[in-house]
This record gives C-alpha cells, structure tokens and sequence, in this order.
C-alpha cells in the first residue's frame, strides 16, 4: 500500500526553523484548550486560532487547501476527524478533537489534541479512557522515530500500545487506517504516509534531521468510517466516538524534537529528548 517513499532530509538550520510555525500551533492550541467551553460555537473557536495565528507573524495553513476556508478541523464525539467549524455549540461531555496548522516564514506546524469540553470531570470513563489511550500511543510513536530504523516502527508501537491501553481498560479500541500522518516541511503534507498501525515490510529509513506529523486517530467501537455530504466531515460508521492527536516531530542524530510541543516533548521523552540550539 504504501511502497518505499522517500523521507525528506532536511538541514539542521531547517529544522531549526521548523520550531517558530510549532510553538505558534502549539500555543494556539493551549489557548483553544481553556476558550472550548459549554456554549461555545466552533466557528468561534476558528475565528480565535486565525486571529491568534496572525498576530504571531503565521497564516493558517488549513485555509490555503483547495476547497477548504477554516484555521481549524474541529471534530466533535463522532467525527474523526477534518470537522468543519460552524454554528455548533459545544455541549459538556462533548468529546473535541482541534486539528490546527500554520505557516511562518514558509515553514509548516501542524498538531492536533483532544479534550472534554468542561473538563475531565465531565467525562464519560469511556471517553477518557479513549482520550489517554490516543495520547499515550502518539507519544510511544514518537519515541519510536530514531535515526537509521525503519519509519514503519512508528506505527507498529501506536498499534502496541493501543493494544496494551484495551487490555487494561478490557475493551477493543479501533485504529482508524484510512488516515495516517505525513512527512512535512516546506508543505503541510508530503511524503512519505506515516501509518498509525504496523504495516508488513520495510519503510523508508529515517535520516537525520526528518520531520513527519504523526497522528493516530482511534475509536471506541469499529474504525469503519465514512465522509458526511459536506465532503470533509470524517464519522465513525457505528457513531462511536473518536479521538485524534498530532504532533510535528523532528529527529536528528541526537535524538527527537517535537517541534509543536511547548516543552518540545521533555516531559514524555526524558533522555530521546534533543532539542536544537
């Protein structure tokens, strides 16, 4: 399915400048995480990512996809993902995926977080177990990336560990495969597709000084999804909910820099972390 598609190298300068279009996604995002509250509009929340990515020297990348207008995907209980923001008010208990992405100085971020609108305490276990399990294997991707291995590696330990998180919670979460991360750089989506799930053969080798979002997308029932008629809007078949997180991440011979994190990814990766003075 995927073949053998080439990883981009990038410099170490280029990397470097990666960081600037992260933190502006990153902290876009930390600031739509306290403002999606109960009773407020997704197109709300768009209109406050586009003005925030502007006023720190970005353009919104979404925006500059054929045929699509918004900053944001906000993807709400069912929906996957690439949620169109509009007239919905946000209800408590809502389970909220925001997708966001930007551009400076030709440079492209891209990340993605889920939440429950309302707080953690207003949601149900279920979702929450969801929530964290998404999250958690995000992260055991990323610390799959390293220099020299294989790119499939990544998607083999968001698959392990989605597994790992259903044993725990003794249910079966579904890994949505018709949508996996990408390399990028000077554009939002190149090669090569980065699979959210282990995939049989050899990938491309990881260089040094890559970058590629990595996004796994799980449900709580079957991944069997379809595209509504607005022909974005992604929805589980069996109208279960679902839940996506993203990261741009870079990786060097040091070890890994997760160029959206604010922390760059100190926190979750301890000594795989690298960032690039």
């Amino acid at each position: 399915m995927f073949g053998r598609e080439r990883l981009e190298a990038k410099t170490l300068d280029q990397v470097r400048a990666m960081r600037a279009p992260g933190l502006v996604v990153g902290e876009c995002l930390a600031m739509l995480r306290d403002a999606a509250q109960p009773g407020v509009t997704t197109l709300e929340l768009d209109t406050l990512a586009e003005r925030f990515i502007r006023d720190h020297g970005g353009r919104p990348s979404f925006a500059e996809v054929p045929g699509y207008r918004h900053t944001l995907c906000t993807s709400v209980n069912e929906e996957i993902v690439h949620g169109i923001p509009g007239a919905r008010a946000l209800a408590e208990g809502d389970l909220l995926s925001i997708d966001c992405g930007a551009i400076v100085d030709g440079w492209h971020g891209d990340a993605a977080i889920s939440l429950i609108v309302g707080g953690r305490e207003a949601g149900r276990p279920e979702d929450l177990q969801l929530m964290d399990a998404t999250e958690e294997s995000l992260w055991a991707g990323i610390a799959a990336l390293r220099v020299g291995r294989d790119l499939f590696d990544v998607g083999a330990a968001i698959e392990k560990s989605i597994l790992a998180s259903g044993k725990t919670h003794d249910r079966v979460f579904g890994i949505v495969e018709d949508y996996v991360g990408h390399g990028i750089g000077r554009e939002m989506h190149m090669s090569p597709n980065v699979p959210n799930y282990a995939v049989r053969g050899k990938g491309p080798t990881v260089k040094n000084a890559a970058t590629v979002a990595i996004e796994p997308m799980v449900t709580l029932g079957d991944e069997a999804n379809e595209t509504l008629a607005d022909q974005w809007t992604v929805v589980t078949r069996d109208r279960m909910r679902a839940c996506h997180w993203e990261h741009t991440v870079a990786c060097h011979d040091g070890g890994i820099w997760v160029l959206t994190a604010l922390d760059g990814g100190a926190a979750r990766l301890g000594t795989a972390y690298a960032p690039l003075a």
